[in-house]
């Protein structure tokens, strides 16, 4: 087996390249040298140096999200050359993950500005959106209040006021400065009238009311796995990740209080991630569905009111 390298771009280095690379095209070939010499690890919206490569080109010139070949033989100004060979060496040497370095990820088909005050969107909720939940709901035209909880640049909340044209969203997350990016995407998405931020620790801060969807992507990382994570995911807010001895810390406060807040034919949806089996261990006895998906690990369950009520017994202290 060949050894991972774990080359960085030098000055001179960068100096070359302004020197040498002139299209567009130039810079992808080049640029994919390069990312394939360091040990990077990818997952923030791409899986592999080739897409993450032209998802920092096309970000970076304001092109359309899947770089378009016609502009390959464009050329490239001395201050684009700079700008992409400066983000370039930040994803490498720093190995920051493009979506930081661009200010901009994509979760549903829709646009979100991001930075290092929230988590990168990668789950795969965006189907089940999509799907307006079609799984777990009769008739999503009467689905008229959703829950985001841990809402973090409130892409869950968005996506589903897209999806739920009739629906008032409450998104919650404990942090103050991941609801400020939340606020900048309501914005953007000309959504205020209908998306709803509200600081809180999951339920502590939300008035008893009855929503028809429950949605969660929680910190589920268990303590153990936080200093074993690649460099990219250490950019990440540690509050979104960090989730106790086992990474069930929010998952199980979700099960014990989701029933509280559901109509009675509401649904609870939440994203478990590497804590799927410590959960299933935990609690035998819950009825989970774990939800199959196109893109991505069956990592998500779905519980309906009635079935987390009558597993109150196993949810107790």
């Amino acid at each position: 087996m060949r050894p991972r390298l774990n080359k960085l771009i030098t000055q001179e280095a960068i100096t070359q390249a302004l020197n040498t690379l002139n299209t567009l095209r130039d810079f992808l070939r080049w640029g994919l040298t390069q990312l394939k010499s360091a040990s990077l690890h990818f997952g923030h919206g791409t899986d592999n140096a080739l897409d993450d490569c032209a998802y920092l080109i096309s970000h970076t010139l304001y092109l359309e999200p899947k770089l378009d070949p016609v502009w390959l033989d464009a050329r490239l100004t001395y201050s684009e050359k700079i700008l992409l060979l400066q983000r370039l060496q930040a994803r490498i040497n720093q190995r920051i993950p493009v979506a930081y370095l661009v200010k901009q990820a994509w979760f549903a088909g829709l646009s979100f500005y991001i930075d290092e005050r929230v988590l990168i969107p990668r789950s795969a909720l965006a189907e089940l959106i999509e799907q307006r939940f079609e799984i777990g709901l009769s008739d999503p035209d009467q689905v008229h209040a959703i829950l985001d909880l841990g809402t973090g640049c409130a892409c869950i909340a968005i996506a589903c006021a897209y999806a739920f044209p009739n629906a008032q969203i409450d998104a919650v997350d404990i942090s103050e400065v991941a609801l400020e990016i939340a606020q900048l995407n309501i914005e953007q998405h000309d959504v205020v009238e209908r998306v709803h931020l509200l600081r809180s620790d999951l339920f502590a801060q939300i008035q008893k009311k009855s929503y028809t969807v429950i949605i969660s992507n929680p910190p589920y990382v268990e303590a153990a796995a936080m200093d074993t994570l690649p460099i990219e995911y250490r950019h990440e807010p540690e509050l979104a990740l960090r989730a106790g001895k086992d990474g069930l810390d929010c998952i199980v406060r979700i099960l014990r209080e989701a029933a509280d807040y559901l109509t009675e034919d509401g649904i609870l949806i939440v994203e478990v991630g590497l804590a799927k089996q410590a959960l299933i261990e935990r609690m035998p006895q819950l009825p989970f569905l774990w939800l199959e998906f196109e893109h991505g690990d069956n990592e998500v369950f779905l519980l309906t009111k009635q079935q987390l009520i009558y597993s109150k017994h196993d949810l107790a202290e």
